[in-house]
């Protein structure tokens, strides 16, 4: 089970609530500096804006792609490691809003990790160092060090066992 703390909510679904859980003029600020840094080519400057503006914890050396989506509510619950790749167009959620509750969790993702494009990582997730996650993958448990997972659903595709013996055979 990903670890999240779960609110209930009476009356509307959650998502109709969102004020009560979140600052509007925080989410303000949240959105323009996450559409300036999803098109910025720098990755030195979205580094920046995202530590010293979402409080997100990022890494040495890690590259956020081109329109990398963090949490636009909650972003300073989400940690990158050192030299990491987080691919094109992916989504990292620490929230989820539903229909009788809501949920918040940290998403830890270590260090030389690989995400390929367009992947979702859900709320609540951590990401093992050296794993990679194949493209178009819904992240939705954790993925163990050195392990190479895919899919949606995600399956285990290679162990880190398994990794570095596929590894030492390419030299």
């Amino acid at each position: 089970m990903r670890r999240t703390q779960r609110y209930k909510v009476d009356r509307s679904n959650s998502l109709w609530q969102i004020y009560q859980t979140v600052p509007f003029w925080k989410v303000v600020k949240n959105f323009i500096v996450i559409q300036i840094a999803r098109y910025t080519p720098f990755l030195a400057m979205k580094n920046w804006l995202y530590r010293n503006f979402l409080h997100m914890k990022v890494g040495y050396e890690t590259s956020f792609a081109l329109m990398v989506m963090p949490d636009i509510m909650f972003p300073e619950k989400i940690k990158v490691g050192n030299n990491c790749v987080i691919g094109y167009n992916t989504t990292i959620l620490a929230h989820e809003y539903l229909i009788k509750e809501y949920r918040i969790g940290d998403v830890i993702i270590g260090d030389e990790v690989m995400i390929g494009a367009n992947t979702t990582i859900l709320p609540g997730i951590e990401i093992g160092d050296g794993a990679i996650v194949s493209a178009g993958t819904l992240v939705h448990k954790d993925v163990p060090s050195g392990a190479f997972v895919g899919g949606n659903p995600m399956r285990l595709i290679y162990t880190k066992e398994e990794m570095g013996e596929r590894n030492s055979n390419d030299f």
